[in-house]
């Protein structure tokens, strides 16, 4: 698919790369570039020669969250369906099965930081920028709270949704939001390199684990463990898991069939 908006740019590493790309609006959600996000995301989760996905944005920020300029007039009807779109691909990184590393350039705000918290990992550069900001402007970041919440817990979710602050690289990373904070010359080829590292992993392990993981997560304690023994079980009879262990007993590298 051709793309206005992102681009997006394989390399052979297993590791693809969606750069979100209107740098003179701040990389501001508008429709097209929600749709286009959610497809791209769809299609290298079918990509044979991907195995992890990085998420960045062009310019100076990640992405300032929604492009106000679409606020006009509508019917709550318009304004559901307008939201939905937005908030379409922080689900979609829950749903597709391969990894995803937001890679936090500059601010991310609103449905920017509710991206950064809905994909699997985040890396940010030391003079980043994050905050749920909507409320700031008389609206609120009730979307992008939710994947936040499951990171950082309910009590620190709150403060960021209710007062709108930004807060610094160091405070997102003590609280959970996102895992490295890396100095801003190194961001670009650090985070490929533990991306690339991910790629690495056996594919098909990595993608039962996240699905178990997000499967599990909506599940009580009990059926949680449940729910990750039988998947857990269906890993262990895969080649993969032979060939990894076989690989470990011999001390070489393994050779992944991604069965």
């Amino acid at each position: 698919m051709n793309y206005e908006n992102i681009i997006v740019e394989f390399g052979d590493d297993f590791v693809a790369e969606i750069t979100l790309n209107r740098p003179e609006s701040l990389n501001t959600f508008t429709v097209p570039l929600a749709e286009e996000l959610n497809q791209a995301l769809v299609e290298l989760d079918s990509e044979e020669k991907v195995r992890v996905i990085i998420l960045k944005g062009a310019g100076k920020a990640f992405c300032a969250g929604i492009d106000v300029s679409g606020f006009s007039e509508k019917s709550v009807q318009e304004y559901r369906a307008w939201i939905e779109c937005m908030e379409n691909p922080l689900i979609t990184i829950g749903r597709i099965s391969k990894p995803v590393i937001a890679q936090v350039n500059g601010v991310a705000a609103a449905n920017g930081a509710g991206l950064v918290a809905a994909a699997d990992l985040a890396t940010a550069g030391e003079k980043a920028r994050l905050g749920l900001t909507a409320i700031n402007v008389g609206l609120n970041c009730i979307g992008p709270v939710v994947p936040v919440t499951r990171s950082v817990g309910r009590k620190k979710a709150l403060e960021l949704l209710y007062y709108g602050d930004l807060i610094t690289a160091e405070e997102a990373l003590d609280m959970g939001l996102i895992n490295r904070v890396i100095p801003e010359a190194d961001l670009e080829e650090e985070t490929r390199r533990w991306a690339a590292k991910l790629a690495r992993k056996s594919p098909l392990a990595l993608q039962i684990a996240k699905k178990a993981f997000y499967t599990a997560a909506d599940l009580d304690y009990s059926k949680a463990f449940e729910y990750m023994n039988e998947a857990f079980a269906r890993l262990c009879a895969t080649e993969d898991a032979k060939e990894g262990i076989g690989a470990f007993l011999e001390k070489r590298n393994p050779v992944w069939k991604e069965k």
